[in-house]
């Protein structure tokens, strides 16, 4: 038998047993095919080295199938896939809802509205090409696991083929792995193989989401010939004016400052850290694809943000340098003090975040708040969705990005600061911290109102009033005027923790730890063999003696006599929360009172007022918030 004709008979029975693997997987009573032979009969049947496809899916999606649900960028299954029609994407978040993004009164509110989203970009359809390599049908490679390996293989041996390469050594594949991320620029392509190559010289194991046990034996002579990259004909890339670390993809798209209709965006100049410290790095989620995202960058009349990242590849693009101040988390007082991150996605509605899109934004975050001093840990490194209101009238319109799906403790592990508890529960606080893979709460909404969402992974914890499942949720007096409960729809953050944040321990009852939380007890399932909270210590903020409430607030603005005569005062106005006596939240920080002038287009005439008041800023709820420093005492968090 000739070596093509063996090559067609091996390829047959390899077919013909990925479709009995896809057979058994069907059945819900059948031991699922083992992902490990999966990984190796599709890399023998298209001849891509079995390390470098485990290599490229560790780096998509940790070999994960999140149930076969798309990922922020449209990919499906553990090679990533993608097909943004049938992921229909929807439209930015930053016209959503009545959030002004700037989130300052001295000038006039923004709503800027988006536009669609362009679903055209070939990074957004590799599983139409999949399917013509393989004749599988696209709906097979977005929910088969096998089969969506498959496809990735096919696709790797055509890149191979098309360097004109044949070989069988993992070392001669960097030029196909490089254009596997879809990356248009050699920054970024360079960037994604070499961190694939670094998953193949350290080796990785992990069970997946669906219970496989995969292995990629560490291969330390893995040198791979970098040379390939200049193959691929990509584009370079302006990375002299960023503000990234080495190695780390990245380019220079500026956002415009610029005059139009007697006012100017989308933007203010500043001179941070000199005039103003950095306090705060701020996850997003974009609710666009990354080219519809710079787009709008790019619009002068449209917001800001300081650093867009690209899901399939990690590609990053800086926009606003550090030292000046971007308009994206609804609070103007955290906005001149934060730097903020938009990571491409379509909404946290079930949706996935790719491993390559974790890391580097990982690798980004730890150069930043090396640069700026700010500590890795849940009271700096903030979600949008734990950005306060400025005043009782924003609260409720505040955005809820990067939502329940964003894996925090995975993200805190890539900056090397994970979570780590102490002691007992006399040490007074509990750092939230469930089995993300485990823990899927019964959220409801993500694509019809009042319905379930497919069970997924989360970082979030459920609060109830009482040590019990079927109690009611927590009242969010922000969200839910009327006094009504919270509910499970996946926006609504009234009764629920996340992963990292520490709060103060108010009670215990077998099981069940409760904590307070926005001026309640709020209670979760904490089991001794399966904690969803590590016991941790620190500071705590508790109302003076003699006070039976004190106002609590969502920006730590300068008292009235700070302000020159030029300037117009800033009220300091509660929020429609109280911290009663008794209570004890977790500090995250003490900070002066400060406000930044900026409403004209001459940076001249910007002034940053500080004040006499100091604040502290507390865990209240599932977002910070601020009290008056001279309300409360500051004391160690050990129980009595």
């Amino acid at each position: 038998m000739s070596r093509s004709s063996r090559r067609t008979v091996v390829s047959a029975c390899i077919i013909a047993a990925s479709l009995v693997v896809g057979m058994t997987t069907a059945s819900a009573e059948d031991k699922p095919a083992d992902r490990q032979q999966v990984y190796a009969a599709a890399a023998q049947e298209f001849g891509v080295p079995q390390s470098v496809l485990l290599g490229v899916s560790y780096l998509e999606s940790r070999w994960d199938t999140n149930a076969g649900a798309p990922s922020t960028s449209a990919g499906y299954g553990p090679m990533h896939l993608t097909d943004a029609v049938a992921a229909t994407a929807r439209g930015s978040h930053h016209g959503d809802g009545l959030e002004d993004p700037r989130g300052d009164t001295a000038r006039p509110a923004l709503h800027p509205h988006a536009g669609e989203p362009d679903l055209n970009a070939p990074s957004l359809r590799t599983a139409e090409r999949a399917a013509e390599l393989t004749g599988i049908d696209q709906r097979a490679l977005r929910s088969d696991p096998a089969q969506n390996i498959r496809g990735g293989a096919a696709l790797l041996a055509e890149y191979q083929r098309d360097l004109g390469i044949r070989s069988s050594n993992p070392a001669d594949w960097y030029g196909a792995v490089a254009r596997y991320s879809g990356a248009t620029d050699t920054a970024t392509a360079k960037s994604f193989a070499d961190e694939v190559f670094a998953t193949i010289k350290q080796g990785a194991a992990r069970v997946t989401d669906d219970g496989q046990s995969v292995r990629l034996a560490a291969q330390p002579s893995a040198t791979p010939n970098t040379g390939q990259l200049n193959e691929l004909g990509l584009r370079q890339t302006n990375q002299a004016e960023t503000e990234c670390p080495r190695g780390l993809g990245c380019e220079w798209i500026p956002a415009p400052y610029e005059q139009f209709d007697n006012t100017y965006g989308n933007h203010d100049l500043a001179n941070r850290p000199q005039s103003q410290k950095i306090n705060y790095i701020v996850i997003h989620d974009t609710e666009e694809t990354y080219d519809n995202t710079i787009r709008l960058v790019q619009d002068p009349t449209y917001v800001s943000w300081n650093y867009t990242l690209r899901s399939a590849d990690g590609h990053v693009a800086q926009h606003v340098k550090a030292k000046d101040v971007a308009w994206h988390a609804g609070n103007w007082y955290v906005n001149a003090k934060a730097i903020g991150l938009e990571h491409e996605g379509f909404g946290a509605d079930g949706s996935w975040y790719t491993e390559a899109l974790y890391r580097s934004s990982a690798k980004l975050v730890r150069y930043l708040a090396d640069r700026n001093d700010i500590p890795l840990d849940r009271a700096h490194i903030l979600g949008h969705d734990n950005v306060p209101g400025t005043v009782p009238s924003t609260v409720a319109g505040m955005h809820w990005d990067p939502g329940p799906y964003w894996d925090w403790a995975h993200y805190f592990d890539l900056l090397h600061a994970p979570f780590h508890g102490v002691g007992t529960p006399a040490a007074g606080l509990v750092t939230i911290r469930p089995d993300y893979a485990a823990n899927k709460p019964a959220f409801t909404g993500c694509e019809t109102a009042g319905q379930p969402c497919a069970p997924h992974g989360s970082g979030s914890v459920i609060l109830h009033t009482e040590p019990r499942d079927d109690a009611p949720l927590l009242v969010d007096l922000g969200l839910h005027p009327d006094g009504s409960p919270g509910t499970m729809h996946i926006s609504d953050h009234s009764s629920r923790v996340e992963t990292g944040q520490k709060y103060a321990i108010a009670d215990r009852q077998g099981d069940w730890t409760a904590i307070w939380y926005l001026g309640q007890k709020g209670w979760f399932y904490n089991p001794k063999r399966h904690p969803t909270a590590l016991w941790s210590a620190g500071l705590v903020a508790t109302p003076k003696a003699g006070k039976a409430s004190i106002p609590v607030y969502g920006r730590a603005y300068p008292e009235a006599a700070a302000y020159p005569s030029n300037i117009p005062v800033q009220a300091v106005t509660p929020l429609q929360y109280s911290l009663p006596a008794g209570q004890k939240y977790s500090v995250g920080l003490v900070a002066g009172s400060e406000y930044y002038w900026a409403t004209t287009f001459d940076a001249s005439n910007h002034t940053v007022v500080r004040g006499e008041t100091r604040y502290v800023q507390i865990q209240f709820g599932h977002r910070v918030m601020f009290v008056n420093a001279a309300d409360v005492d500051l004391r160690p968090s050990m129980l009595p």
